[in-house]
């Protein structure tokens, strides 16, 4: 992924507070665009929560006057979010999903295509198994959770010609291991970079694990938290850290 400098944020949701998580979000990528990064990629369900039975409550559409903050942040720091999102679909369940805000100010969304069962009582799953974008010329896939503990959503990725494989997931301390072993195998697998975004506390009854990480194409681990807490896990060619959010 050459000249690409990518973070994943590890953050603490507002429980379906949209407007107090837009706000926190923008925080998250002013201290990005402080460090050189160009692509930022939230957890799972960011701007609520993982809270599946009000997400009905708090449905978004990508053009929500609600997210203005974010779009405009991403055009004037001259790069691409993708936040966790609680998406509407009319006349049906909302989705859990991921919506990108790219510098040139279009917004797109993918909708979570494998669910964790129970989630099925609650949303809708998404069509589509995977979304690519073109990040200054670097495949970028996306996915959430559940999406990453099937192999053919990341072998789709890898067809589509991603180069990295960007997660945004709730991952507790009991799934940890099995999850991150998964991801690295991907990355070994199909030879693409994989970057996984965790929450940094719990969320709607789930103790997140942080330890938000980032692989290498070929397997081999860049960088990762040493637990949880907010903070931004960055990479590019040449370097890595962790930066804290106050």
């Amino acid at each position: 992924m050459p000249g690409l400098r990518y973070a994943a944020a590890q953050y603490a949701c507002a429980p379906l507070d949209i407007a107090a998580n837009v706000t926190r979000h923008l925080a998250f990528v002013d201290a990005a665009g402080e460090a050189g990064v160009q692509l930022l990629v939230f957890p799972e369900l960011s701007l609520c929560g993982y809270e599946l039975a009000g997400m009905g409550a708090c449905a978004l559409k990508a053009d929500d006057i609600r997210l203005a903050p974010l779009r405009e942040r991403a055009a004037s720091a001259n790069m691409t979010i993708v936040a966790g999102a609680p998406l509407a679909n009319a006349g049906a369940l909302p989705s859990i999903g991921a919506i990108t805000f790219h510098p040139d100010g279009r917004t797109s969304s993918y909708r979570k295509h494998f669910l964790h069962a129970g989630e099925e009582r609650h949303v809708t799953a998404g069509g589509a198994i995977s979304q690519l974008h073109d990040v200054r010329g670097t495949r970028v896939a996306l996915a959430i959770c559940a999406d990453t503990g099937q192999q053919q959503h990341a072998h789709a990725a890898a067809v589509a010609g991603a180069e990295l494989y960007a997660a945004g997931s709730l991952i507790s301390t009991g799934g940890y291991d099995k999850d991150t072993a998964q991801l690295a195998g991907y990355a070994k697998l199909f030879g693409m970079g994989v970057l996984m975004a965790n929450h940094a506390h719990a969320s709607g009854g789930y103790e997140s694990a942080g330890r938000s990480a980032i692989w290498a194409s070929g397997g081999e681990l860049i960088i990762a938290a040493p637990g949880p807490g907010e903070l931004l896990v960055i990479a590019d060619d040449s370097d890595s850290r962790i930066v804290a959010l106050a």
